[in-house]
């Protein structure tokens, strides 16, 4: 089942359901009325939905509509909780190599994750708006999950069965502020500005055999105004999403509709690029001595997508960075 969210004037949308092509969709404001109110009552509105959705690809659907993405804000506009990891340990690996940081205690055994903004997600085609250039403007291109409701202390041999969704994320990331926010040992806050999101989310039956152990087994092809930057492959976690639940839920209850994002998407070798600059940079450090990749300027472009079988999954992540302008002094 594929599901999305139209901008509306309400933040939360109007929650739709999207064809397996991604061409039509149809509204599901009978079942529910935003994806969130949706999760909040899973077990009553699942099989209501994947009814619809299947009257959608049989082109029964009454009211069915052509899909425009750009209609489409993130599939959770705002959600109770985002929660991030960085569990893909190569790319924190070539990041202490190029840069002689201090290896970060068991993180080969306890998954490093930070707390997000949750409450201004962006949709699939939505520009970008930050301050400053010189804040060091990056993308990473990461896969997710939305869960139900998480018991306190769930353990990760349980946690898949609260995975509900699947979405494609870019964590936009300012590097600039990231050396100062880890020191202080607060973790990040204005080196993390709203993350966007493709317009469909998925359930994992969608994907087939990719989605396994806990992991997204898809490529996601990245590209920075029009040129190939990567297409790791997302089966290298080395935590799954059921250790990054069980992580998250260890002292506290995660609400229906958090969700969790598998940090950077990265691959060991250098045939499938990078979906991030700063692991680029940092490879060139490696090899190079010097980095000659920078980082986005106002203007510039970032797309992702993933595939399974070449169907678009989630479609895709294309949008422009651009510059925010102060808001009027009001005397």
């Amino acid at each position: 089942m594929k599901l999305a969210t139209l901008k509306a004037e309400h933040k939360d949308g109007i929650l739709v359901v999207v064809s397996r092509d991604l061409r039509r969709a149809v509204k599901a404001t009978s079942i529910a009325p935003n994806l969130l109110a949706a999760l909040e009552c899973w077990t009553q509105c699942e099989p209501a939905l994947a009814a619809l959705y299947a009257d959608l690809n049989a082109g029964e659907a009454v009211g069915a509509f052509d899909f425009d993405p750009g209609l489409a804000a993130a599939p959770l506009p705002r959600a109770p909780q985002w929660c991030d990891g960085s569990a893909f340990l190569n790319h924190g690996n070539l990041m202490q190599q190029a840069f002689g940081t201090p290896p970060i205690p068991d993180m080969e055994t306890i998954p490093l994750m930070y707390q997000g903004a949750s409450d201004d997600m962006l949709g699939p085609t939505d520009d970008v708006v930050l301050p400053s250039e010189a804040h060091g403007i990056d993308f990473e291109g990461e896969f997710g999950v939305i869960v139900d409701d998480v018991p306190l202390g769930c353990p990760a041999e349980l946690a898949l069965r609260h995975v509900k969704l699947l979405v494609q994320i870019n964590d936009v990331s300012l590097r600039a502020f990231g050396p100062r926010e880890m020191k202080a040992g607060f973790g990040f806050f204005q080196a993390k500005p709203s993350s966007s999101f493709a317009a469909v989310a998925v359930t994992p039956d969608e994907i087939g055999e990719a989605w396994r152990e806990g992991r997204i087994h898809l490529d996601l092809a990245v590209e920075l105004n029009g040129e190939w930057f990567g297409n790791p492959n997302g089966a290298e976690m080395n935590f799954g999403f059921h250790q990054l639940i069980a992580h998250a839920a260890a002292t506290r209850r995660l609400s229906a509709g958090t969700i969790l994002g598998s940090g950077t998407v990265s691959n060991a070798g250098d045939q499938r690029g990078s979906a991030c600059i700063a692991e680029r940079r940092a490879i060139e450090v490696i090899e190079k001595g010097a980095s000659s990749t920078s980082f986005m300027k106002f203007g510039d472009r970032i797309r992702m997508e993933a595939r399974w079988q070449d169907r678009r999954v989630f479609g895709e992540i294309n949008q422009r960075i651009v510059q925010a302008f102060p808001p009027a002094m009001v005397g």
